[in-house]
């Protein structure tokens, strides 16, 4: 079963499967391939195949077009944009999670390097009265 799924989220709809489910013409597709807003994958008689993820893309770019009056120029950029702030938010989550762990290794140090049997405790302006004198 995992095997067919795997050859579902592969396959690809025709050109004019496309065209006529998001009532475009097939030459808008065409040109949105050209100036590069789309990137269906080909077939090997070279037939256009877009994937679930090229469809939601054009989702995005038709929303852009017909609903908010964008031009492609202003499509292009503002996928770009989106595509960088996709990549920071990941590179963001990556760093907290390094700043997170480091916390908490810092934290399991300082449990595990105050003695806990001591008669005086020492201070934190003990240590730095000790540092500045150094």
């Amino acid at each position: 079963m995992p095997l067919r799924a795997k050859k579902r989220a592969k396959a690809g709809y025709m050109i004019s499967a496309v065209a006529e489910l998001y009532k475009l013409h097939p030459q808008t597709l065409r040109l949105y391939e050209r100036v590069g807003l789309l990137k269906p994958s080909r077939s090997q008689g070279n037939t256009r195949l877009y994937t679930d993820q090229d469809l939601e893309r054009l989702e995005v770019i038709l929303t852009l077009a017909r609903d908010m009056g964008v031009n492609l120029a202003g499509i292009e950029i503002i996928l770009n944009m989106r595509e960088k702030m996709v990549e920071m938010e990941r590179q963001m989550t990556e760093f907290a999670n390094v700043v997170q762990q480091e916390l908490s290794r810092l934290a399991a140090l300082r449990v595990d390097a105050t003695p806990r049997h001591a008669i005086v405790r020492a201070t934190p302006r003990l240590v730095r009265t000790i540092v500045r004198e150094v």
